[in-house]
């Protein structure tokens, strides 16, 4: 028994050092977009062309952020090699959960990043058609990544390929439902989590201003 549950933890153990290795990598691309949303629609500059190239290469990086959703084909392959209910529930799914939902939030801090600049400059009525034609862009970037095996930076190595296959597959039957059917859990989840998102600054700022407040009260009467 000791000797079967040595060899399930090293088991466990040899999966997640595989699996950190992509984890850690679409983790980084994922927090690219994050950070250039940061720099580009956070930080007040002008829309020079410097601020359109890294405009571009937001776009270009921002599908690796909810991609990390299908990385639960992994997760699939893991339960077959370690096979023990335990270890799936209390190890293997929480890790992939987290990993996943930290890309997906990237995704949804960026695009609330957008919205926040288009606010800025009057555009208001622009932010719901701005997140659904983001949402479609990502579909169709998370098919070409997740079965095209594209990646961001073929925008400059291939950029042929991209306009040539890259169109050309997504024009068929299968590839448009499956599109479509990421492009609807795309825009639920998102519109799920732009909530709770929003909702949890919203509270934190408001516990930040009571404190104050309380503060002040309690050494008013003190006096």
């Amino acid at each position: 028994m000791k000797a079967e549950l040595i060899e399930l933890m090293a088991r466990v153990v040899q999966v997640l050092q595989i699996n950190m290795r992509w984890m850690t990598w679409n983790l980084f691309l994922a927090f690219i977009p994050l950070a250039l949303s940061v720099w580009l629609f956070r930080i007040k500059r002008g829309r020079s062309w410097v601020w359109w190239l890294g405009f571009l290469v937001f776009y270009a990086f921002l599908p690796n952020a909810p991609y990390l959703l299908t990385d639960i084909i992994h997760l699939i392959d893991d339960i077959r090699t370690i096979q023990s209910v335990w270890m799936i529930t209390l190890v293997l799914i929480p890790v992939y959960f987290l990993v996943i939902m930290a890309g997906f939030e990237a995704y949804v801090i960026s695009l609330i990043n957008v919205g926040y600049y288009l606010h800025r400059i009057g555009k208001s009525q622009w932010i719901i058609w701005m997140e659904m034609i983001t949402h479609a862009l990502c579909a169709v970037g998370i098919y070409w990544g997740r079965f095209l095996r594209f990646n961001s930076w073929d925008f400059v190595t291939q950029p042929d390929a991209l306009l040539t296959r890259g169109v050309e597959e997504i024009l068929g039957k299968q590839p448009l439902v499956i599109i479509a059917i990421t492009f609807a859990i795309l825009v639920g989840l998102h519109w799920l989590m732009k909530r709770a998102t929003l909702g949890f600054v919203s509270q934190k700022s408001k516990s930040i201003v009571i404190q104050p407040t309380n503060m002040n009260t309690n050494s008013h009467n003190a006096g």
